[in-house]
C-alpha cells in the first residue's frame, strides 16, 4: 500500500490534571497526556503528517481526545470509542524532587486493545511507526498488539521508532527487560532515557548503553541525558548533542516532545545528529509551561529559539 503519512503512533492517551500552586489555592489544571499521543502532537506541530491509533472510553474524556487530535491535524479515523471501558487519567504533583505522577488507568480502553483490533493496512501507510514500553506494559493484549504492529511495519519496509519509557509500577523489571529488549531489536530508532536505560541494561555510562542498543540491531540511538543533552549513536559515529538552557517550570512530557520533534526533523533532513539538536530545543521549550501538551512548541517557535 502506498505510504500516505509520515508518522503513526500507537498507545494509551490519558487525561491529565496538573498541579498548580501559583495562586492562593492549589488547583489541578486539566490537560491531555500519554507518551505516544504527546509525541505525535509534537510531530504534528513540527509539520509532519501524522496519525494515531488506540481505543478510548465512550465518555467525555474520550471525545476530548478526538477533538484535540482534530485540532492538531492528527488523523484519528481508526480510533474506536468503547462503551465497555473508560479513558485513563493521571495527576501530576510538583515538589523539591521534581514532578510525580499518580495514575488511574486500570482497565482503560487502551489496555483492552488486542492484535485483532489493529486496522488492516493502517501501519503500512506510515513512513515511521512510533510505540513505547508503556504501550506494551499496560496489558498483555496491548503488548501483543504492539509487536503485531511492529511486525507489519517491518514487512512493509517502514521504520520503527521505540521509546523504552520504563514504568515499574506497570510491570516487573525482569519482564520489562525481556519485552523491551525484544522490541528494540525489531526497531530502527531507539529513544531511551538514561535512567531507564541504566535499569534495563544494567550498564552505566552513555557510551556503553548506546553500544548495547546498537548491538541489538537498531540503526540510530538517541539517548536523552536530561540537562547533559543527548547522545546520538549510529554505526561508526557517536556524538554528544548539548542541551538547551531555559528556565524550566514543568518537565512533564519533555521526553515525548523530544521524540516527536526528533522523528519529524529526521524525516525532513535525514541527519540524526541535527535532528537531535532540533529536538533538544523543542524539548527545552516544552518545559516552560505546565502540562504535557499545551507547552509543546511549533516549528516556528523552535526555529526562532535556535536562531536566538
Amino acid at each position: 500500500m502506498r505510504q500516505q503519512i509520515d508518522i503513526l503512533a500507537i498507545g494509551e492517551p490519558m487525561v491529565e490534571f496538573n498541579e498548580n500552586r501559583t495562586g492562593p489555592e492549589t488547583v489541578y489544571r486539566p490537560g491531555h497526556g500519554g507518551d505516544t499521543s504527546n509525541a505525535i502532537i509534537a510531530a504534528a506541530r513540527q509539520g509532519a503528517r501524522t496519525a494515531y491509533f488506540t481505543h478510548l472510553g465512550d465518555d467525555a474524556f474520550g471525545q476530548q481526545f478526538l477533538d484535540l487530535w482534530d485540532k492538531e491535524g492528527v488523523a484519528r479515523e481508526h480510533v474506536k470509542l468503547r462503551s465497555d471501558s473508560r479513558t485513563g487519567i493521571y495527576f501530576v504533583t510538583h515538589g523539591k524532587e521534581g514532578h510525580a505522577f499518580s495514575y488511574y488507568r486500570a482497565g482503560s480502553a487502551a489496555s483492552l486493545v488486542a492484535p485483532k483490533d489493529l486496522p488492516e493496512g493502517l501501519v503500512e501507510t506510515a513512513r515511521v511507526l512510533h510505540v513505547s514500553g508503556i504501550s506494551q506494559a499496560i496489558s498483555n493484549t496491548s503488548c501483543d498488539m504492539v509487536f503485531e504492529a511492529m511486525g507489519r511495519a517491518k514487512r512493509a519496509g517502514s521504520m520503527v521508532s521505540y521509546d523504552t519509557n520504563l514504568r515499574l509500577r506497570l510491570w516487573p523489571i525482569e519482564r520489562a527487560r525481556a519485552v523491551i529488549h525484544a522490541a528494540v531489536a525489531m526497531s530502527d530508532i531507539a529513544l531511551p532515557g538514561l535512567d531507564d536505560a541504566e535499569q534495563l541494561t544494567g550498564l552505566t555510562g552513555p557510551e556503553a548503553i548506546c553500544d548495547f542498543y546498537l548491538g541489538l540491531g537498531v540503526k540510530i540511538v538517541a539517548l536523552t541525558l536530561g540537562k547533559n543533552g543527548t547522545m546520538v549513536a549510529v554505526k561508526g559515529d557517536r556524538r554528544l548533542i548539548p542541551a538547551r538552557v531555559v528556565n524550566a517550570i514543568d518537565a512533564t512530557g519533555a521526553g515525548d516532545t523530544f521524540d516527536g520533534a526528533f522523528l519529524a526533523e529526521y524525516l525532513r533532513i535525514g541527519d540524526p545528529f541535527e535532528a537531535a539538536a532540533y529536538a533538544n530545543a523543542a524539548a527545552a521549550l516544552s518545559t516552560q509551561g505546565y502540562g504535557a501538551v499545551a507547552p509543546i512548541p511549533s516549528r516556528s517557535a523552535v526555529e526562532a529559539f535556535m536562531k536566538g
